[in-house]
């Protein structure tokens, strides 16, 4: 940290703010064995938040004229169900797909959104709470955004997976699928050497499909949220130069200027992210169901 009476240092500021509420310290580059708390409280308290808001405006629900949040609701609703009618063909399995589509738009929405709050509010209170328990608070850590760790995007890019996985043995079939591993996308011989080997390229390729759907999807929502919180951590950095400079009022002036215009692209940034995930996760089970 730096020097006693001083503040933190630009880049001693944004590793404190990198670093997560861990039940342990990382030992290793790939540790399963560290959970990242605040990850987990922040993205299951946005994810019952979307489920209460959903469940609200079904409750709400009137045949008549509909109100602004019952319409907005509704509007989106159609929307995903849209995308899902254009992507899955099997009735059977919207009824299953189109919520859960929605379900994830609604979830990664707000959960991005925790970008939009002050970068040290939920922090710096968490740092009083953290004190105030006796602990040094120069190690109280705290990330809101659950979206920019690597962890909780690659969580969801896997469970995509697991259900791409299920609907390809639901539709078609054990042995189906199996036979698809091995004949795409290069198809097979009549000769059984050609067809051996064909069989172990094609099944190569369709591992590495799966392994690079998954880790890009992961990868992509992470790296925009990622890159979205770092902007918003040296624009807060400007209001803080400012309190220690004669030209504080220019940079203070630069710090409400630069936050409020990204706070406003990133409102659409957030909200595309969350429809690519989604878009991709229904792109991917429709696969899913089409034969090579």
């Amino acid at each position: 940290m730096a020097a006693e009476g001083q503040g933190p240092t630009a880049g001693e500021y944004i590793r404190h703010h990198l670093m997560h509420l861990t039940n342990k310290k990382q030992e290793f580059i790939v540790d399963f064995s560290v959970i990242n708390i605040d990850s987990v409280v922040f993205s299951v308290l946005m994810g019952l938040l979307g489920v209460w808001l959903l469940w609200l405006g079904a409750r709400r629900a009137t045949a008549g004229v509909p109100g602004r949040f019952q319409a907005a609701v509704e509007i989106l609703v159609e929307m995903v169900e849209t995308q899902a009618k254009g992507v899955i063909h099997n009735a059977a399995s919207r009824k299953v797909i189109a919520p859960m589509a929605l379900t994830v738009f609604v979830w990664i929405f707000f959960m991005n959104a925790m970008d939009l709050l002050p970068v040290d509010l939920l922090p710096k209170i968490w740092e009083m709470i953290y004190a105030g328990m006796g602990h040094d608070p120069h190690h109280a850590y705290l990330r809101v955004v659950p979206t920019a760790d690597l962890s909780t995007t690659l969580g969801l890019s896997v469970s995509v997976l697991l259900m791409c996985l299920y609907y390809n043995v639901k539709i078609k079939g054990l042995g189906g699928w199996a036979h698809e591993l091995v004949t795409a996308p290069f198809g097979t011989s009549r000769n059984p050497i050609w067809a051996l080997l064909l069989g172990v390229v094609n099944f190569l390729m369709q591992m590495i499909e799966f392994v690079a759907k998954t880790v890009s999807h992961g990868m992509r929502l992470f790296g925009n949220m990622f890159a979205g919180e770092l902007v918003f951590m040296l624009i807060a950095l400007l209001g803080g130069f400012a309190a220690l400079s004669f030209t504080g009022g220019l940079l203070f002036v630069g710090h409400l200027i630069a936050g409020t215009v990204w706070a406003i692209f990133h409102i659409l940034v957030i909200t595309l992210q969350a429809f690519i995930f989604m878009m991709l996760a229904l792109i991917y089970l429709g696969q899913a169901h089409d034969a090579h």
